[in-house]
């Protein structure tokens, strides 16, 4: 591979919690370089389907955290994808594939992914380094398009990371692709 992964993992603590804290709870699962490796190591991960509390995986390059304050995201954002429960095993497979198979085509501008287990539904997205580049920031969106095979009506959202460290995790982007409603 081109890159060095780390899978990793985020469960809230009980009782109260700081989110400024998050990279704190944040455990590396292992990293890999080669498509073997990931392989022996994913095998053995649980899929997102198959989690019932909220947690948080993570497949970052080697270096860069899974938070918005780290040097490689700061400027960046993220395409946000919200799944009705059930579907994020095989949406979350084919975007870490993805990745490691460079289908971006966008070198260096992909930082990372999150899968997001929730009560309701689940959230995908990918992170990456520059957010005002709109070329580049399209392009990564229509890849997504293709490599999830979303059908037209999918809203994908983008959140700028900026955003996020100004105004809290609620603040979204005013741009948005998509028409209606989330992926059946």
């Amino acid at each position: 591979l081109e890159f060095t992964y780390v899978f990793s993992y985020f469960v809230r603590p009980q009782g109260k919690f700081d989110p400024e804290d998050y990279a704190l709870y944040v455990q590396p699962v292992a990293s890999f370089n080669s498509v073997e490796q990931f392989w022996n190591t994913y095998c053995f991960l649980k899929r997102p389907a198959d989690i019932n509390e909220k947690v948080d995986f993570h497949m970052f390059k080697e270096g860069i955290k899974p938070v918005w304050e780290d040097d490689a995201n700061r400027k960046g954002g993220k395409w946000i994808l919200r799944l009705k429960k059930g579907f994020s095993s095989r949406i979350w497979e084919n975007l870490i594939l993805a990745m490691i198979g460079e289908q971006f085509l966008v070198g260096e501008e992909i930082c990372g992914a999150v899968c997001s287990i929730r009560n309701q539904e689940d959230i995908v997205s990918l992170w990456n380094r520059t957010a005002d580049n709109l070329a580049t920031t399209n392009r990564i969106r229509d890849t997504l398009r293709r490599v999830l095979n979303l059908p037209p009506n999918a809203i994908l959202e983008y959140k700028r990371h900026d955003d996020c460290l100004k105004h809290g995790p609620k603040q979204l982007s005013p741009y948005k692709c998509g028409l209606a409603e989330k992926i059946k």
